[in-house]
């Protein structure tokens, strides 16, 4: 369906998707189309991504890597937005792809990925995944482990074929300013080799007829906002003295969620990633990032309908959705925006909660909407990232659909749950 655009009548927060606006019949568009009438097509709750916001976001990482070296890879961090069609559309914006998992694997081969584009993570790799990524012909294998180590060099004497490139996570004991449920890099964490262990983990590799060392990762967190703690990371990295040809440096530029949120810009992150390479390792060494938020958060956002306004103490305005497709706020007190997208503002003062029984299922505390009703179709933008990847059948919940939008046109890219799909697992 052709959705025409109308004259801009309403400048929107700077966290909604690139292009975003209110027409001039004041309701919300995100890639032309009116999220009213998307609401009504696809039903909610529903994930909408510009998928041009996307593509420009995925451009301006490129270009900034460019601006400043010659030897680089961008890696989609995709457990932000694990989805076939992303997979695929980044993919064309010549961006390969992390994956955390078998399953994510599986998604960015049907996607069209090039595997040699592709490095596995995980910090408990099970021998089965190893062996998929290996029989895919996975390019790079992030290992988190000695046991890693062990598993890829018996599946290298199995399959009699050349080395597996890996890199080699160390956890460099930097912990940035962020929630410390997505701090990575501290010096007591899940993830990767620490200081004390790091060398002989890299003697064990490079000691190895199995496995090639490529390079050195480190990923320290996720929403940072201060730059200044990669630098304190990749200086920790420099003194465990390895000659290696490249350094992945993971991801983990914040994003706006909120009006008054100022993030670094992808030129700004960049110019800190590339420059300490060169300051603290030196000229000459492949540099490796690894995006997910930055990509998607703010391509994407939710719709929901309004269902119930209950004024007890205070007023709760519930929708047909909740933790059930956005956990961010009850795993993280993550904070979002809201609008009524027929008519964007304030004037009541209210928390947006969900439908599901449980007293936490709040998406919004303290929201600001235009004298919500019954019917009303909710927008919460900066959605684009970990909404449809942690999105759950709770209470029997049927999981949204995602659905692009650009140039006023949109298309589903994810259907929407179906009551058998909740019954096709049982025997």
């Amino acid at each position: 369906m052709i959705r025409r655009r109308m004259p801009a009548a309403q400048q929107l927060s700077h966290v909604y998707p690139l292009g975003s606006r209110v027409n001039d019949r004041g309701v919300l568009e995100v890639g032309g189309c009116d999220l009213v009438e998307l609401a009504r097509e696809f039903g909610t709750p529903c994930y909408v991504v510009a998928e041009d916001d996307v593509r420009r976001r995925a451009r301006a990482f490129m270009e900034a890597f460019a601006a400043r070296t010659d030897d680089f890879e961008v890696v989609f961090a995709s457990k932000a937005f694990p989805c076939t069609a992303v997979y695929r559309l980044l993919w064309e914006e010549g961006i390969g792809c992390d994956v955390a998992g078998g399953g994510e694997l599986a998604m960015a081969l049907a996607a069209g990925v090039d595997p040699a584009r592709i490095h596995l993570h995980g910090n408990a790799k099970s021998l089965g995944e190893l062996r998929a990524a290996r029989a895919a012909g996975v390019g790079d294998v992030i290992v988190d482990n000695l046991r890693d180590i062990e598993l890829l060099e018996a599946l290298v004497a199995q399959d009699g074929g050349p080395p597996q490139h890996v890199s080699l996570r160390v956890a460099p004991g930097i912990s940035p300013e962020t929630h410390p449920a997505i701090s990575t890099g501290g010096p007591n964490t899940k993830f990767g080799f620490d200081l004390a262990h790091a060398p002989a983990g890299i003697e064990r590799i490079q000691a190895s007829g199995a496995l090639e060392l490529g390079a050195l990762h480190l990923h320290i967190g996720s929403q940072i906002l201060d730059l200044e703690p990669f630098r304190a990371a990749l200086q920790a990295l420099a003194a465990l003295g390895a000659d290696v040809p490249a350094y992945n440096l993971g991801g983990g530029l914040g994003v706006a969620y909120l009006e008054h949120d100022r993030p670094p810009t992808i030129e700004e992150y960049v110019a800190m990633k590339v420059d300490a390479v060169h300051d603290i390792i030196g000229p000459g060494k492949r540099v490796l990032d690894e995006p997910g938020r930055a990509l998607v958060a703010n391509a994407g956002v939710t719709l929901y309908e309004v269902q119930t306004i209950k004024r007890n103490v205070e007023t709760y305005v519930a929708v047909d959705g909740g933790m059930s497709d956005n956990l961010r706020p009850m795993l993280y007190n993550a904070r979002y925006e809201v609008d009524v997208a027929s008519r964007p503002g304030g004037g009541t003062r209210c928390h947006v909660v969900g439908k599901h029984c449980e007293s936490g299922d709040i998406l919004v505390r303290d929201a600001d909407l235009a004298d919500p009703r019954p019917g009303d179709i909710l927008v919460t933008p900066a959605t684009g990232a970990y909404g449809h990847a942690m999105a759950n059948t709770y209470n029997g919940a049927l999981r949204p659909p995602v659905v692009f939008a650009s140039g006023g046109d949109a298309r589903l890219v994810v259907r929407r749950d179906t009551y058998e799909d909740l019954l096709a697992r049982d025997v």
